[in-house]
C-alpha cells in the first residue's frame, strides 16, 4: 500500500511541480503545494512561539524593531508584488514578526511571512539597515520557495517521497524535523539543510530590492556579511550560516547586485 502510495504520489508530483516563480519568472521543483506548507508553518510557529521566550514588542525596543523592519519590508514586498501584477501571489501570507530571547545567531522566515529573528543576531546587526538586510533576505527565501524544493528534497530521500499528509500521519516526528530543518529553525533540529549557492545569491539579490525599497540603505548588506564571516573564523559557524554558507565571493556578488537594488532605494522611504 505503501508503495502505492509513494508512487501515485511521486507521478502526480512530477505533473505539477514545475511551476514558474513570481520573481525570477524561471520554472522551479517543487513537490508540495505551498498552501499545506503554509498550513503546516502556522502550526510549527505557534509552537515554536509556545516553547520559547517571545520579546513583546510593548516593552522592549529591539523587539519594536523587528517589528518596524518586518512591517517595512512587508509594505516594500506588497508593493512590488501589486507593481508587476503579481497580487494574488501573496494570497495566504499572514506576516508576522518576532525576536526570540536566545542566543543563536540565526533569524528564519516560514512559508506565509511567519518571521523570528533571534536576540543573538543583533549584535552582528548593529543596525537597524542590517537587520532589514538579514530579513529581507530571509524572506526572499519564502517567497522564491527555497524551503519548499529542500522540503521536498528531504521528503523524497528520507521518507520515501509519499505526500505531505501522508509524511505527517505515519512519521510525525521526522516530518517535523525535516519541515524545522528546511527553513533552518532552532539548533536542536537533527538535520539542517543549507541553501545551496544558486538559492543564496537569489535571496541576497531581492533581500537588498526588499531593503532599499523600505527605505534603508541595502549597502549595509556588506558590512553585514563581512562581520558575519568573521564569526566563523577558527571556530563552528554560528547557526545562520549553518543554513546559509557564506562564502569568499558571497561580498563580490553583493556589490554586483547593488546598483539595482540602490535605484529601489529612497532614505527613509515606505
Amino acid at each position: 500500500m505503501i508503495q502505492k502510495i509513494t508512487s501515485f504520489f511521486i507521478v502526480t508530483a512530477l505533473l505539477v511541480a514545475c511551476s514558474k516563480n513570481a520573481l525570477t519568472g524561471k520554472n522551479q521543483l517543487t513537490l508540495l503545494p505551498e498552501a499545506e506548507l503554509q498550513t503546516m508553518a502556522t502550526q510549527e510557529y505557534q509552537q515554536f512561539l509556545s516553547t520559547n521566550k517571545v520579546v513583546a514588542a510593548s516593552a522592549n525596543r529591539d523587539a519594536e524593531m523587528v517589528r518596524r523592519v518586518g512591517q517595512r519590508i512587508t509594505r516594500a514586498v506588497e508593493k512590488y508584488y501589486a507593481d508587476k501584477g503579481l497580487s494574488e501571489k501573496l494570497n495566504g501570507y499572514k506576516w508576522e514578526y518576532n525576536l526570540v530571547n536566545d542566543p543563536a545567531v540565526n533569524a528564519w522566515c516560514m512559508p506565509g511571512g511567519k518571521i523570528v529573528v533571534y536576540t543573538g543576531i543583533l549584535p552582528v546587526t548593529q543596525n537597524e539597515a542590517a537587520l532589514a538586510a538579514v530579513m529581507g533576505h530571509e524572506v526572499s527565501h519564502a517567497l522564491l520557495q527555497h524551503g519548499n524544493q529542500r522540503m521536498s528534497q528531504g521528503l523524497l530521500q528520507q521518507l520515501g517521497g509519499v505526500a505531505l499528509s501522508v509524511a505527517v500521519a505515519n512519521k510525525p516526528a521526522e516530518t517535523q524535523n525535516l519541515f524545522l530543518g528546511a527553513y533552518g529553525v532552532g539548533s536542536n533540529v537533527a538535520v539542517l539543510l543549507p541553501f545551496s549557492r544558486k538559492h543564496e545569491l537569489e535571496a541576497d539579490r531581492y533581500g537588498l530590492i526588499w531593503t532599499a525599497m523600505a527605505g534603508y540603505n541595502p549597502q549595509e548588506a556588506i558590512g553585514l556579511w563581512e562581520r558575519m564571516e568573521k564569526l566563523s573564523n577558527g571556530q563552528k559557524p554560528p547557526e545562520f550560516l549553518s543554513t546559509h554558507p557564506a562564502e569568499g565571493r558571497r561580498i563580490d556578488q553583493l556589490n554586483k547586485y547593488m546598483p539595482e537594488a540602490m535605484t529601489y532605494y529612497k532614505p527613509g522611504g515606505n
